[in-house]
């Protein structure tokens, strides 16, 4: 038989975690000759998601707990539960519901026919802002304008992945992953599965702007370096209308029109500009270096606190 791993990031999640657990078994027992097993990522939750967690492990050896030490981010939880995958496939799903576990059939037929990597294309997002469908819009379109890989819109962490191409995701060394990137890079077979979102089945959502933009951030820096090249083209238009202006400046002074002492409007324009245009490169250049920096540390992406029903892997014992 083969086996399906499925990864369920959870933070602060009590609300939403048992109705999680009941429709995701029941789902993954309706397939037939599959085992399961789902793993749950605690990522630092304060609340009684843990306890709820630990409740649902003692009576139900398929589900498997990583408790983190404290908030590390979705990222580093799905990159925790894609280390502890054992199953011939992996499903990454969010907690809330939003993405129907019962499209996981669907989703299993197509990585049958052949599909390595199945991720969930949006059709519509329901109860989700304007402005959030308007800002998610506007990353997408600039990420790709900015990267030299595609990355599908429309698209979250919802998807079925080959274990091969999860063993190729657990390979890459970098910190600060944006996985909806690093699928698309990895490359190998894939389809996009369209569905319509649903509501949250209850709580808030936990990306709120803050985190929209780290999200943001980590996509466009991993995956583009023209952000950097844009800072050289810049200065190109910036060293241009300086010497527009120093022209505009003498033909005034040689024609004796216009109001030269008046002039402190264009200087005081020129330094502004030129000081933006400083202060921009140097914050650019400053997010590489961070990136770099944070990389040579050499710190985990997670600290892990505990692991129910997880066996301790042979590497890890040596």
């Amino acid at each position: 038989m083969k086996k399906i791993s499925v990864i369920i990031p959870m933070y602060y999640e009590e609300l939403v975690a048992e109705e999680c657990h009941k429709r995701m078994t029941t789902v993954l027992k309706s397939i037939d000759n599959y085992e399961y097993e789902i793993i749950y990522v605690n990522d630092g939750s304060k609340d009684k998601t843990l306890e709820i967690l630990e409740k649902i492990a003692k009576n139900d050896e398929n589900s498997k707990i990583v408790s983190f030490s404290r908030n590390f981010g979705h990222q580093a939880a799905v990159t925790a539960g894609l280390k502890e995958v054992t199953g011939d496939v992996a499903v990454i799903i969010d907690a809330d519901l939003q993405d129907p576990p019962e499209l996981i059939p669907e989703m299993l037929k197509l990585w049958e026919e052949g599909n390595e990597v199945v991720y969930g294309k949006r059709k519509t997002r329901d109860g989700e802002s304007i402005f959030k469908l308007m800002t998610a819009k506007m990353f997408y379109n600039t990420l790709n304008a900015l990267s030299d890989v595609d990355i599908p819109k429309d698209t979250g962490d919802f998807r079925l992945v080959d274990r091969k191409v999860v063993d190729k995701m657990n390979s890459l060394p970098e910190h600060n992953k944006f996985l909806r990137g690093l699928w698309s890079w990895l490359g190998y077979k894939q389809y996009a599965f369209e569905y319509e979102r649903k509501e949250r089945f209850a709580g808030k959502t936990k990306y709120p702007l803050k985190k929209m933009l780290k999200l943001a951030s980590d996509g466009i820096i991993g995956f583009s370096s023209k952000p950097i090249k844009f800072i050289g083209i810049l200065g190109c238009i910036s060293i241009i209308i300086s010497f527009l202006i120093l022209i505009y400046s003498l033909i005034s002074f040689i024609g004796n029109f216009g109001n030269i002492t008046a002039g402190w409007t264009s200087i005081m324009f020129a330094i502004t500009f030129f000081a933006g245009v400083q202060l921009l490169s140097l914050w650019m250049i400053s997010e590489y270096i961070g990136r770099i920096y944070d990389e040579t540390k050499g710190r985990p992406q997670y600290v892990i606190d505990k692991k129910i029903n997880i066996e301790e892997k042979e590497e890890t014992k040596k």
